[in-house]
C-alpha cells in the first residue's frame, strides 16, 4: 500500500500530467537536456513532492526524461521512483520493463560476461516464460533453476540469485539473500528490484532496455500507478485485438508488396533483436560448427552497431564484419569483398545495412548489389558457401518494394524491418515490423520464436495505434517527400556551396522518396582542425536559429516520419552516439513531415545564410 502523502502527490501528479506523457514517444523536446536526462526530471520531481505540488503548470514545466521509451520516460520514471520510496532504495533500484524475461537476461547476461553463476528462485514454470532448454545454447544463458518453496528458506548462493514471480508489478519486495526480484504481469511487463550489494548491474539493466528492449509503455505505467493509488483504471479494451492484427498484417503486405507474413514487436530494436537471435538460432541448427558473421557498416544507426557487438560478446563463434557503405565507399564494392572474405572463412554471413544509407542518404546500384549478393561462391575446399541473408532497416523509404516477386532482391533472402515511432505510427509509438521476400520466408519462424521468447511483441494498444495510422503512411511519406525535396532546392539555390545528402531526382522517380536529407555546410579556417570546428558550430547555429524562430515545429531529435513539424540532428552526437570517432558525422541531418510551415522554415534559413 503506497503511504499517504506519497499516494497524494501521485494522485495529484496522474489527474493534472502533461497529455504528452502519455500519447507521445518523446515528451517536450523544447526543454530536453539529453545530458542531464537520467538525473534532471528526477531531482525536479523530488522537489515538487516534497513541497506537494502537483500542479498543471508545475509538471508541465518538467524536463523530458530519458528517450524514446526504451530506456524510459516521464511515466516509467515516476513509476520507478515510487516504487522505489516504497521499498526504501534508491530510484535507479527499480527498473520497469515492457518485457516479462528482458530484465531476466540482462541479469543473465552480465553474469555471461563475468563468468558468475546464476540462480533463478521461483514458484512459477520459468521455462514456459523464457525456454533455456531450447534457446540456451542460443543466448549462451544456462542458469540454475530452484522452485521456491518459501521467501524464508532461500540459502545462500556463490553468484547471483533472482526470485522471479508473478502477480502485480507492483509488490516487488527483497528477501535475504536474494539479489534480484522481478514480478512480472501478462498485461503490463516487469519490475526489477536490484539489491544494494548488486547496484553495480544497473548500468547493465538499463542497457539491455535500451537495446534489446523497451521500459513499460506510457500507457501501461499510467494503468499500474493508478491501480497503486486507488484509481479508476480500465484495461485495454480486447475486443478488437484480432482486428487490429489483421488490419496492420494487411497495411504492411499493401505497403511491402510482400506476400509473408509480418511480425510486429515493441520498437524497432526489439525487432532487430529477434532478426539477429532467430538468425543465431537458424545458424546453430541449419550449419553447425560454423561460424557466423553479422556484416554491419562502422557508421550505421548507433542502435544498430551497438546491439550487434553486444550479441557477438556474448557468443564466442559470432563475429561483427565491418561493412563500408557510405561516403564515397561503395556498398556494392563493400559485400563482393566481405562475402569472399566470409567464404573464406566457411562462415555464416548475416549482412545488416540501411537503404538509402545513413546519414549520407546514398542508395547502392542495386542491379549490381543483387549480383553480389547473388554470385555463387566457393569455400577453400570447393564446396558451395552459405548463401548470405541480406537485412534491410527499410526505416528510411518503407514504401520502396524490395521485397515482391517481381522486386529487384526476389532472388536474394531478404529480410525488411522498419522502426515504428517513425513512419508506421508518425511517432505515437515504438512498435515495428518485419517481414520477408518469398526466399527469406522460412527465417520468420525463428525470429517470430525469439520475439516471443523474450517477450518483445507490441503491446496491445501499439497495435491499435499502427492499425489506424498505418492506412495512410503511403500518403505521409509522399507529402514528406515533397516538403523535403523543395526544401532541398531551396538550400540548394540560398547556399550552393554546401553539400546536401539527398536522393537524385532519378532515384526518387525509381521509388525512393526519403524525408530525411543531412546538410555539409561550407566552412572556413587555414587548419583541417580549424575548418572542422567552425563547420560543426555552424551546424548548431543553425540548428539552435530554427528551434528558437520555429520552437512549435523545429525540434532538436533525431526522429523522422512525424506527423508534424521538423526534426533536427547532429549523427555524431545522437544516432552514432556508440560509434567509433572515426567512422561519426558531424553534418546536419533534417527530416521534415508532410505537415509544417516550409515556408517559415525557407525564411529563417535565409537569415541564417545572410548571417554568414
Amino acid at each position: 500500500m503506497i503511504e499517504a502523502k506519497l499516494n497524494a502527490f501521485l494522485k495529484g501528479l496522474l489527474e493534472n500530467m502533461p497529455s504528452g506523457w502519455l500519447r507521445l514517444t518523446t515528451h517536450r523536446l523544447d526543454i530536453y537536456d539529453e545530458s542531464q536526462a537520467k538525473t534532471q526530471f528526477l531531482e525536479q520531481l523530488e522537489a515538487l513532492y516534497q513541497s506537494g505540488d502537483t500542479s498543471k503548470s508545475a509538471l508541465d514545466t518538467l524536463p523530458t526524461a530519458y528517450d524514446y521509451i526504451r530506456l524510459g520516460h516521464p511515466l516509467s520514471c515516476v513509476l520507478e521512483w515510487a516504487l522505489a520510496k516504497e521499498n526504501g532504495v534508491a530510484s535507479n533500484q527499480i527498473i520497469s520493463f515492457s518485457s516479462q524475461t528482458a530484465p531476466l537476461l540482462a541479469v543473465l547476461r552480465k553474469n555471461l560476461l563475468d563468468g558468475k553463476k546464476t540462480r533463478i528462485i521461483s514458484d512459477e514454470n520459468v521455462n514456459a516464460l523464457f525456454d533455456f532448454d531450447q534457446f540456451g545454447d542460443v543466448y549462451g544463458y544456462h542458469p540454475i533453476v530452484e522452485k521456491l518453496v518459501g521467501t524464508d528458506s532461500i540459502e545462500p548462493f556463490d553468484g547471483s540469485t533472482i526470485l522471479y514471480s508473478k502477480g502485480e508489478v507492483g509488490a516487488v519486495e527483497l528477501f535475504p539473500n536474494v539479489d534480484f526480484a522481478i514480478n512480472t504481469d501478462n498485461r503490463y511487463g516487469s519490475i526489477i528490484l536490484v539489491s544494494d550489494s548488486s547496484v553495480s548491474y544497473i548500468s547493465e539493466i538499463q542497457h539491455v532496455r535500451r537495446r534489446e528492449t523497451i521500459a513499460m509503455t506510457p500507457a501501461d505505467c499510467n494503468t499500474v500507478l493508478r491501480k497503486l493509488v486507488g484509481l479508476p483504471a480500465e484495461d485495454f479494451d480486447t475486443s478488437k485485438v484480432q482486428e487490429n492484427e489483421r488490419t496492420v498484417a494487411q497495411n504492411i503486405k499493401r505497403i511491402t508488396g510482400s506476400d509473408t507474413n509480418p511480425l510486429v514487436g515493441s520498437s524497432g530494436l526489439s525487432i532487430q533483436y529477434g532478426i539477429m537471435m532467430g538468425l543465431v538460432h537458424n545458424a546453430l541448427k541449419n550449419h553447425p560448427g560454423k561460424d557466423i558473421k553479422f556484416i554491419v557498416p562502422p557508421n550505421c544507426y548507433g542502435g544498430t552497431n551497438d546491439q550487434a557487438r553486444r550479441v557477438a560478446a556474448c557468443l564466442p563463434n559470432v563475429e561483427i564484419v565491418d561493412l563500408p557503405v557510405d561516403a564515397g565507399r561503395d556498398m556494392v564494392t563493400s559485400v563482393e569483398h566481405v562475402l569472399s572474405e566470409v567464404a573464406k572463412a566457411d562462415a555464416v554471413p548475416y549482412i545488416i545495412v540501411e537503404i538509402p544509407t545513413n546519414p549520407r542518404v546514398e542508395v547502392p546500384n542495386l542491379i549490381n548489389l543483387e549480383a553480389a549478393l547473388s554470385k555463387a561462391r566457393k569455400t577453400p575446399d570447393g564446396n558451395s558457401a552459405v548463401a548470405p541473408v541480406f537485412v534491410l532497416d527499410q526505416t528510411f523509404c518503407p514504401n520502396y518494394h524490395f521485397l515482391g516477386e517481381e522486386a529487384i532482391l526476389s532472388n536474394v533472402q531478404t529480410i525488411a524491418y522498419v522502426s515504428g515511432s517513425k513512419f508506421p505510427s508518425g511517432g505515437l509509438c515504438t512498435a515495428g515490423y518485419v517481414t520477408s521476400n518469398a526466399k527469406a520466408s522460412a527465417f520468420m519462424s525463428h525470429i517470430d520464436n525469439h520475439l516471443t521468447a523474450c517477450d518483445n511483441k507490441a503491446t496491445n494498444l501499439q497495435m491499435d495505434i499502427l492499425a489506424k495510422q498505418l492506412p495512410s503512411m503511403l500518403d505521409r511519406i509522399e507529402g514528406a517527400y515533397k516538403n523535403t525535396r523543395e526544401f532541398v532546392n531551396f538550400i540548394s539555390e540560398k547556399l550552393p556551396e554546401a553539400k546536401i545528402n539527398f536522393v537524385s531526382e532519378e532515384l526518387a522517380a525509381e521509388g525512393f522518396t526519403p524525408s530525411v536529407f543531412s546538410l555539409d555546410l561550407p566552412t572556413k579556417g587555414t587548419t583541417d582542425e580549424e575548418r572542422e570546428m567552425y563547420k560543426r558550430a555552424l551546424n548548431l547555429k543553425l540548428i539552435n536559429m530554427m528551434i528558437e524562430a520555429i520552437p512549435s515545429e523545429s525540434k532538436y531529435c533525431v526522429s523522422y516520419g512525424q506527423l508534424k513539424g521538423c526534426y533536427w540532428t547532429i549523427p555524431a552526437t545522437s544516432t552514432q552516439g556508440t560509434t567509433k570517432e572515426g567512422d561519426k558525422d558531424y553534418i546536419a541531418r533534417v527530416a521534415l513531415s508532410q505537415d509544417m510551415d516550409l515556408e517559415k522554415h525557407k525564411e529563417v534559413f535565409a537569415e541564417f545564410v545572410e548571417g554568414l
